[in-house]
Order: structure tokens, then sequence, then C-alpha cells
């Protein structure tokens, strides 16, 4: 647990220096949501009305944005064979590193979704109603991603590919944050069967994701 815990805080520290994944996937979370009124137009209703799938398309691009680097500097300086190598199991060395990397990347979007909402004319409640629903399908996507980010760090044109196989994995999670979202705002739909089938999702991330990965690194530096 002393390593897990070690790689967690190096990792998140390596996130948070100048040009980490933190302060650019917040600032490109930021500019969708500025954006997106001067693309629209001043239609106040229109903007409360698709504001949630704003944020939330928003929130899964600045995450795709920030997952290249989930295994980058591991692969430069060398650490990542060492990973591969430790007595620690890979399994438990790929989810502390997500975990890192949602820590890191993803909760200050969700800190800062009530303050950035606003720009969307959503009230109090509809901004922290989309921050619970990003709270709970956020780590999905950080999850999912990492097994593109493994597949990807070991070949040539990882980004392209990362996008290829992330995208896809990430829609689900998409359609049901989105659903919560709207449903939490408009009252007319059930907020509960959304709001499960995400958590049920970031849960199955969860489990399948660092197997997933583990895998794919090793067949990757063999």
């Amino acid at each position: 647990m002393t390593a897990l815990a070690a790689l967690i805080r190096r990792d998140i520290r390596i996130a948070l220096r100048a040009g980490g994944g933190a302060l650019v996937g917040v600032l490109f979370f930021t500019t969708v949501v500025v954006v997106a009124p001067f693309a629209l137009g001043p239609d106040l209703a229109l903007l409360k009305r698709i504001g949630p799938a704003v944020l939330w398309l928003g929130a899964m691009l600045a995450s795709l944005l920030t997952l290249d680097r989930l295994f980058t500097a591991d692969l430069d300086d060398g650490s990542l064979d060492l990973l591969v190598m430790s007595r620690t199991p890979l399994e438990l060395a790929c989810a502390a590193k997500a975990l890192a990397h949602w820590l890191a990347a993803g909760l200050p979007l969700i800190v800062a979704t009530p303050v950035i909402g606003i720009l969307l004319n959503l009230d109090a409640p509809a901004t922290f109603a989309v921050a619970l629903t990003l709270l709970a399908g956020t780590p999905a996507l950080t999850f999912t991603g990492m097994i593109g980010a493994a597949l990807a760090v070991t070949l040539r044109r990882g980004g392209l590919l990362l996008a290829v196989v992330v995208l896809p994995l990430s829609i689900p999670v998409l359609i049901f944050g989105v659903a919560a979202s709207n449903a939490a705002i408009g009252g007319e739909a059930p907020f509960g069967t959304p709001f499960s089938l995400l958590c049920a999702l970031s849960l199955a991330s969860l489990v399948i994701g660092p197997f997933a990965a583990a895998a794919s690194l090793r067949q990757g530096l063999d």
C-alpha cells in the first residue's frame, strides 16, 4: 500500500506541474463552455436546455485530452519497465495511476462545473445536479480511457489510436450522464435509472480497466 500511495502522490505532482494535465484540462473545459454561447446565440432557453450536454461533452473531451499523459512520462524515464517488473501487481499500479489522473484532471472539472454552468444560464440546483453526475461518471471516462492510453503508449501515432479506441467506449457514459442531468433538472423523467446505470458503468470500468490496461502494457513491452 505504501508503494501505491507513493505512486499516486508522484503522478499527482507530475499532473499539477506547469503544463500538466490538470491545468490543460480545466482550461479546455472552460473554453468549450465559453465558446458554446457564441455559437448558439443569445437564446437563454436554448442554452439552459442543452447546457448539461455541453458540460458533459466538454468534460469528456478534456478527459481525452489529458489521457495521453497517463503512461507517457513513465515510458520516457524508464519507470514503466520498473512498474511491470515490480512486486506490486501491475493491475494495482494501473488502478493507482488512473486514480491519480482522476484526482488531478477529473476532480477539478467537477469543482469548476457550478461556476462555469452560469455561462449556460443554469441555476445553482441545475449545475450541482450536473456536477453530481460528473462525479459519478468521470471515473468511467478515466478508467476506460486508461485502456486506450496503455494501447497507445508503445505505438507510433498513439494519440490517434487513443481517440479511436476511447471515444466509442465513452459514448454510453456521455448518454447516461446527459440523461441523468436532464432528468434531475427537468423532473419529467426518473433520475434514478440513468444515474444508476452511470454508476454501474463507473464500477464496471474500475474492475475491467486496470486488468485490460495491464494486459496491454505487458503485451506492448514484450
